[in-house]
């Protein structure tokens, strides 16, 4: 097999150790282990799935040196006792069988952690609030925020803390990894120390430069005597911590340099402080290479590799950045939830097949991490679920209709046919896409379009027939053996309005993408037009990509929504920089051009009444408030039920999915049509709920078919 990018496939040398290619596995919490941080199935699974993929080197991420002061999340591993070496060994065998070099994080949360609740180590006293972080201050429904008290170490503290981190390192080597990294970036407690934005300690441990290294060089120090210099030793630092009086490029090349003196063998190079979360989540806004700066200057002020780890996706730029110097190696870490076969794909030149991450954080954040579960993707349903590894080619092919061509619809159809069954979608419109067609049209979110092509494209490839422009009847659906519904969701004026209501247009048809010569949709499309000043109705992405857009283009905003919170229900890290860019500001590293007015949002209210020149609102104390306008935007949506409840009436089989089950997000439309071909089977028994159980006990098979 040709081999293409021959720089990122090309060897390099971490200490004594030598990698085969130079694309890593960037250090990932998935919170998948047992509840004591034992290493479990899953862990096994997960990691095995990238190293398979063929990673050069894959860092297992979030490893608590001491699991009773602080885990970074709810089930992270943890290596405080010679009892968790079987299950760190199991899992370092299940990464290098695949010629993977096996390297595992040491973290500890520090005032970041998910558990315990209190108590929490800083390198100084303070109230913290930080609503992204997976150690964020647990709030209750009727409660308010009030931030978490976090305490400053005692000297004695820290030093014990230093041969804590050194045994767990011991731990790491006898279990069989070939190296170890500290986690000293993103506002852990090694970063805590290391920060001039956050350390305020006045002791040997706090103040200069020297000081606030000390803390990390003692661990660094206290390894290489338990575990050998020739054991390798990473660290992964933030460069730029994005808050005033944090530690910005110019310290983090002295960083550098202090750090390979010390005999550390790479440098991990990342971004932030959770003060400043949108720089280290870099969630859809930010571009790919946006970090390139910080490798490039350090490469140049220091001898070992480095490795870059923020927002890469495409195999011929990564290819590009080593040929230019700019780094040593590619972290890849959302990248390989997504597509965990990326390297094999790359290597051999199959990069239209690539599904490449789009950073929405949906999986890999708001529905896991910060909601205390195991790691998921949005547009992956089958990261960490060896189910889906077990699925066969079918011996009994059913003939399946899949009505809607959204992101539900088109997942299903595709794996369904992967599966060797016979497809036929439909869609009513001129495209593919559903409402993931209208974020295109919302700037910072135009790498959605990354998985509309994608999913299209694999389709088209496939053996699915796709009639586009088609409403399938009833009685047209009743040839098939079963029938998928995925009409999605539809725009709904809320009752208990009045006044002139036709003045209210639904989002779908404002944010419409006009684009005329595209290779998805035959002929012009025509966005409705709005006035100058626009109220927004409702809540979630329908709303947030509709405020933006008409931001975008000059239009005077108001939204309005009956949440306590706008946009509660969505992604945090997207909130936290939709919120900044709705203020006319940016968060910290972007730079887009202010909107031409505020985004003014108008919480806890509804309307009431439209009116010719604006609309009523009523807010939770029954407070009535006129706001001139002059065009209402609908955003409330509703399942689109119809078609699903009549071929129920019809006695025909029918799976209902995505946003026509439950409207929701790109994540919950993937994962349900996923659902879905796990439960494919060549017998069909509902249960009481209406629901698909497949794998019945034989005695029940038995009695249903008699």
């Amino acid at each position: 097999m040709e081999t293409y990018f021959d720089h990122l496939f090309s060897p390099i040398k971490i200490g004594n150790m030598v990698l085969k290619n130079r694309i890593v596995h960037a250090p990932t919490d998935v919170s998948s282990s047992h509840a004591d941080g034992e290493v479990s199935e899953r862990d096994i699974h997960h990691h095995s799935e990238i190293a398979k993929g063929g990673v050069g080197m894959l860092i297992v991420g979030a490893t608590s040196p001491d699991g009773k002061s602080g885990r970074p999340t709810v089930t992270g591993l943890v290596a405080d006792g010679d009892n968790y070496i079987p299950g760190l060994a199991r899992l370092a065998k299940s990464i290098q069988r695949y010629g993977a070099k096996a390297i595992c994080q040491l973290q500890h949360p520090g005032r970041q952690a998910a558990i315990p609740r209190h108590n929490y180590m800083s390198s100084t006293d303070r109230v913290i609030k930080l609503p992204w972080s997976a150690g964020h201050e647990i709030v209750y429904a009727n409660a308010e925020e009030k931030g978490k008290s976090v305490r400053a170490m005692t000297t004695e503290e820290v030093l014990a803390m230093v041969d804590t981190f050194a045994e767990a390192a011991w731990r790491i080597k006898q279990a069989g990894f070939d190296g170890v990294e500290l986690h000293a970036a993103h506002g852990y407690l090694i970063s805590d120390f290391m920060s001039p934005y956050l350390n305020k300690r006045n002791d040997r441990f706090g103040g200069s430069f020297e000081n606030r290294m000390r803390f990390l060089l003692a661990i660094c120090s206290e390894i290489k005597a338990k575990c050998g210099k020739d054991f390798p030793l990473l660290v992964r630092y933030s460069v730029d911590e994005w808050v005033p009086g944090g530690r910005e490029l110019e310290e983090s090349i002295e960083v550098a340099k202090v750090l390979e003196e010390a005999g550390v063998d790479a440098l991990d190079l990342s971004q932030c402080i959770q003060e400043s979360p949108g720089a280290g989540f870099d969630p859809m806004q930010y571009p790919e290479g946006w970090t390139v700066y910080a490798s490039e200057a350090i490469k140049k002020a220091v001898k070992i590799p480095v490795i870059n780890t923020h927002t890469f996706r495409n195999p011929d730029y990564c290819n590009q950045l080593i040929a230019d110097n700019k780094t040593d190696m590619i972290g890849l870490a959302r990248q390989l939830l997504c597509d965990p076969y990326w390297p094999i794909k790359a290597r051999a030149g199959k990069v239209a097949d690539i599904r490449r991450c789009i950073s929405c954080l949906e999986g890999c954040w708001q529905e896991s991490m910060m909601a205390q579960k195991e790691i998921t993707c949005a547009i992956n349903p089958a990261c960490g679920r060896p189910e889906f590894d077990e699925l066969k080619k079918t011996e009994n092919p059913q003939n399946i209709a899949v009505v809607g061509g959204g992101p539900a619809g088109m997942e299903a159809a595709r794996r369904a046919a992967l599966l060797g069954h016979k497809v036929t979608l439909f869609e009513k419109k001129k495209e593919l896409g559903g409402a993931i067609l209208g974020c295109c049209m919302a700037p910072g979110k135009e790498k959605m379009k990354w998985y509309a092509d994608w999913i299209r494209n694999q389709l088209a490839k496939s053996t699915v027939t796709v009639k586009m422009e088609t409403a399938p009847t009833v009685e047209e659906l009743k040839e098939f053996d079963f029938v998928v519904n995925a009409t999605g969701a539809v725009s709904c004026v809320p009752s208990g309005v009045y006044g002139n209501t036709e003045k209210i247009k639904p989002f779908e048809a404002v944010i419409a993408c006009p684009k005329v010569n595209c290779p998805y949709h035959p002929g012009d499309r025509m966005p409705e037009k709005v006035g100058e000043r626009v109220v927004v109705w409702g809540d979630g992405y329908p709303a947030i990509d509709t405020a933006t857009f008409l931001a975008s283009i000059g239009k005077k905003v108001t939204i309005v929504t009956d949440y306590k919170e706008f946009g509660s229900d969505t992604e945090v890290i997207h909130m936290y920089v939709t919120r900044k860019r709705f203020a006319q500001t940016d968060a910290e590293a972007l730079e887009s051009k202010p909107y031409k007015y505020p985004v003014d949002v108008i919480e806890n209210s509804r309307i009431r009444e439209v009116k010719e020149n604006g609309i009523v609102i009523e807010d939770k104390n029954f407070e009535e408030k006129f706001i001139e306008c002059d065009d209402v935007v609908n955003c409330n949506i509703k399942a689109d039920t119809a078609l699903y409840e009549e071929l129920l009436k019809e006695g025909i089989i029918t799976f209902n999915i995505g946003d026509s089950e439950r409207p929701s997000n790109l994540s919950h439309a993937v994962r349900t049509a996923g659902e879905f071909v796990l439960n494919l089977d060549d017998k069909f028994i509902f249960n009481p709920n209406g629901c698909i159980i497949k794998d019945v006990p034989l005695e029940l098979s038995e009695i249903l078919e008699k």
